[in-house]
């Protein structure tokens, strides 16, 4: 048995993705591998030829502001100067945890399961943190975080109670923040276009949706004054050139978002298929991942490395397997063997 186990993979593969590690650790296991721990469309957009002047020049604050411009619409944000651009919405969390001490908090709320980094920011910044499992008990706390649709078992929650606990924030003065990065492939309602209110701030990913992690590309909606605070803290040419020419035209792509969005839906159900056909229950997701709940997992995780395939388990939930979507026909059959042969 390999030594990628639930512990070894929360320390080394913090958010899965590192293939180094697996290979390190499954040397005998056949290539290449296929890499089923991040959650990323594998399907990424088609964009034009970059220029050469998006690697030799530094980025015109020109494109900025039509990036802005284009995300503004895609996002239904109220105004471009609502909207603050970051090199990923990783960038983002620390700076809003910093801009809610400054406005006051002490403490910081994040509904669980989710994303480990809101929590760690918070801390970071000097808040106490408490996990909580329901909606209602983030009222309490200063700075609050709700993930919609939810990583990783996909939970929704209603826009009309997220829009009541934001006007309860502002009207104390915290803060809510909504981090819609799987928005386009869940059953979630965004809220972005209520950040009017100063009390709420929504996270928008552009890399897990339009296949392109490593672009490093995140926004965040809000009300113009966190806004203007954030690109403060952000400083000039914080998105790369490269970054600006794929994203501007990807946003504005409607055709393309609209396809994808039912190729992926086609594919998760394709993905459920092999998971029911395998004997695991499908416990959430969305159409980019699926999370099954199984005393099992770590065994799966063992056995589908030794086959190549790296999925995503976690330390602190060790029944907990997430798996993202094969790329290609030959990548699907190498996962409905190995299902097959567990």
């Amino acid at each position: 048995m390999g030594n990628l186990g639930p512990e070894r993979v929360e320390a080394a593969i913090r958010h899965g993705g590192d293939l180094g590690l697996a290979r390190a650790s499954y040397p005998l296991a056949p290539q290449p591998w296929i890499d089923l721990s991040t959650g990323i469309n594998p399907h990424s957009y088609p964009h034009s030829p970059l220029p050469a002047s998006a690697f030799s020049r530094l980025p015109e604050p020109d494109a900025l502001e039509r990036l802005k411009a284009v995300a503004a619409t895609t996002f239904s944000a109220p105004s471009v100067k609502h909207l603050a651009a970051a090199p990923g919405t990783q960038m983002l969390m620390p700076l809003l945890a910093e801009i809610a001490v400054q406005r006051g908090a002490k403490n910081a709320a994040v509904l669980t399961p989710a994303y480990a980094e809101h929590a760690r920011t918070a801390r970071m910044a000097g808040l106490a943190v408490t996990e909580v499992a329901h909606l209602s008990d983030l009222a309490d706390f200063d700075y609050a975080v709700v993930i919609n649709p939810n990583n990783p078992d996909g939970r929704v929650v209603e826009r009309d109670n997220l829009l009541a606990l934001a006007d309860h924030m502002h009207r104390k003065g915290g803060l809510l923040v909504v981090d819609e990065a799987f928005i386009e492939t869940g059953y979630a309602a965004s809220v972005s276009e209520a950040t009017a209110i100063e009390g709420l701030v929504v996270l928008r990913s552009f890399g897990k949706f339009y296949g392109m992690a490593g672009l490093r590309l995140g926004f965040a909606i809000a009300h113009p004054d966190i806004a203007n605070g954030l690109e403060q803290r952000l400083g000039p040419w914080a998105v790369s050139g490269p970054a600006l020419h794929v994203a501007t035209e990807a946003l504005a792509d409607w055709n393309w978002r609209e396809a994808m969005r039912l190729r992926l839906r086609e594919e998760a159900a394709r993905l459920d298929g092999l998971l029911g056909n395998a004997g695991f229950t499908v416990g959430g997701g969305t159409s980019l991942f699926r999370l099954v709940r199984d005393e099992r997992a770590a065994a799966l995780f063992d056995h589908l490395a030794k086959r190549g395939i790296l999925v995503r388990i976690f330390d602190e939930r060790p029944y907990d397997v997430r798996f993202g979507l094969p790329e290609t026909e030959g990548e699907w059959t190498r996962l409905k063997v190995a299902l097959s042969e567990f």
